[in-house]
């Protein structure tokens, strides 16, 4: 537990401290977001606001985590070591993307085929290393890896675990339309990973594998990092996290996800990026199939926004949601370890 809270605390200073001294140095360079031409019009007084401040995160959340694992005298796994690899290169491409749109002065970075192609490089440096390197389960699976436990096979969970690493990525970025939606929302998606890690390294012959205690400290990492950022990103924003950041924390889920074996408990944790993801599914295919829209914008929160609704209701109400999918999926978590009958 003390492992955890060194985490969590080291990253929350870090990424407190760090992204008021980066909102200054942005400012000076003059770093500023580009404003979309067809979002709402209340938007666009946002123009001009830092951006990229994913540094603060995944600098915060990686340091965080070294320093815990160094004082607990060397807990690292190979497992925690690649899924921070990863996070680091999602922030990678994504930084890639946000200094296109600054150095531009255009809402237009990398182009769709491009991020694609990074995000794709990173997610199969993922699953490469992980079934090289590890023990990695490649079972469908929920709560646990033999639940339901079916066999996919090395090449079916390959391809699985990228695309669920690209959506997820996506999924976040979507989200992050609004003044600490995003990092809000990954604040319950890593407190439930803090939960499950942290239980799976308490009870080793349930779930099988001992890196769950890192993977653990890594959640706890990211969620003080986020927590830390939100302080400045929260409305009204004095920096955005730009793709740095929610490529960044999509991808850390995912892997996170996928490493502790609950990639499909994943889908109810990470809620309302679903929501906001299925929301421009719906929007595009609606549009290209009959002309018409179902929402006033996509994603889902600005058809809020142009409702009427002001932008902290949204947020706020976003927020409460993403608590309660995530205290559904830790209940659904927990349901099945009582059914085990591991208590009695």
């Amino acid at each position: 537990m003390i492992r955890l809270l060194v985490a969590a605390g080291v990253a929350l200073a870090l990424s407190l401290v760090g992204t008021h001294f980066l909102i200054g140095w942005l400012t000076r360079r003059r770093v500023g977001q580009p404003i979309r031409e067809d979002g709402p019009a209340g938007h666009r007084s946002k123009a001009g606001t830092p951006t990229m401040g994913g540094i603060a995160i995944v600098v915060a959340a990686s340091m965080g985590w070294l320093i815990s694992d160094v004082i607990s005298s060397g807990t690292f796994t190979r497992r925690g070591v690649i899924v921070v690899a990863t996070m680091i290169g999602a922030a990678i491409v994504g930084g890639i993307d946000d200094w296109l749109k600054v150095s531009r002065e255009r809402n237009l970075g990398l182009n769709k085929r491009a991020k694609i192609l990074g995000l794709l490089l990173v997610s199969v440096g993922f699953v490469t290393a992980a079934l090289l390197f590890t023990h990695i389960a490649t079972t469908f699976s929920l709560t646990r890896y033999d639940w339901p436990g079916i066999g996919m096979g090395k090449v079916i969970w390959a391809l699985w675990a990228v695309t669920l690493i690209l959506a997820t990525s996506n999924a976040v970025n979507l989200t992050d339309g609004l003044d600490g939606l995003a990092a809000g929302s990954a604040i319950f998606g890593f407190a439930a990973f803090v939960v499950i890690g942290f239980w799976g390294f308490r009870h080793p012959g349930v779930y099988g594998d001992q890196s769950f205690l890192d993977q653990a400290i890594i959640a706890a990492a990211m969620l003080g990092a986020c927590t830390g950022f939100l302080w400045w990103n929260a409305a009204p924003a004095r920096i955005f996290m730009g793709d740095t950041g929610s490529l960044a924390i999509g991808t850390a889920l995912a892997c996170l996800g996928l490493s502790m074996n609950t990639s499909l408990l994943l889908v109810l944790i990470c809620g309302v990026n679903v929501m906001e993801t299925v929301s421009v599914i719906l929007q595009v295919g609606s549009f290209r199939m009959t002309g018409r829209r179902i929402f006033r914008m996509a994603p889902l929160h600005h058809h809020f926004e142009l409702g009427g609704w002001p932008e902290p209701t949204v947020i706020v109400r976003f927020w409460i949601l993403a608590g309660l999918c995530t205290a559904l999926a830790l209940g659904i978590f927990y349901a099945d370890f009582v059914r085990l009958g591991v208590l009695d």
